[in-house]
């Protein structure tokens, strides 16, 4: 294997720790970004410095925003009785993709997975408990991925909201097991929005 200069080395690796993205693909993304000039190259970097200090968790939902309050959060066209639960941010824009959907949301930041040792306490699960105890929720949307550790987190959140008396619904997957939202036509997600079903922790 060529040895690369430690800088670009260094490029590479970092390249190489984003999701999805392999040794090739980031030694391809390097030489990519050494190719650009000067400008274009310091505008990305000032980019991704200016998103990491200005983007922060929506104070009410969690979902990413540059104020305290995200505008869906502060809109007073939204259905603020009922709370979609998603598991991450990108979830939101699947679902806002497809317009159906008009009530607000509460993002997790993950889902429960005893393999990776990520607990109640490692998600946004208390925030949402909050929210209901204060708010005048009527139905709360469990929209979490249809794998296991989806479903399992919407489960255990099934129950923690048992004593709110608040309705608990699960989205009607017409979406296979083991895929994601972010993946998925805006039709399906339309048809499994207005499909939801309600859930009955034993």
């Amino acid at each position: 294997m060529a040895n690369f200069p430690s800088t670009l080395e260094t490029l590479i690796d970092k390249f190489a720790s984003l999701p999805g993205i392999g040794k090739k693909s980031a030694q391809r993304l390097a030489f990519f970004m050494l190719t650009r000039s000067d400008e274009e190259a310091d505008a990305f970097a000032a980019a991704i410095t200016a998103a990491k200090h200005s983007i922060r968790f929506c104070s009410v939902c969690q979902n990413l925003t540059e104020n305290e309050i995200c505008p869906i959060c502060a809109s007073d066209r939204r259905d603020h009785s009922v709370i979609c639960v998603v598991s991450e941010p990108r979830d939101v824009l699947s679902i806002e993709r497809g317009r159906e959907y008009n009530g607000t949301y509460h993002v997790l930041h993950g889902v429960l997975s005893p393999m990776t040792h990520v607990g109640p306490d490692d998600i946004r699960i208390r925030e949402l408990l909050e929210r209901v105890a204060k708010e005048d929720i009527q139905e709360v949307i469990m929209a979490t991925n249809p794998d296991t550790e989806g479903e399992a987190t919407a489960l255990y959140i099934s129950r923690l909201l048992r004593p709110f008396k608040v309705r608990v619904t699960r989205l009607a997957y017409g979406i296979p097991v083991g895929s994601n939202l972010e993946f998925t036509d805006n039709a399906t997600l339309n048809r499994a929005m207005e499909g939801r079903t309600e859930m009955l922790p034993d």
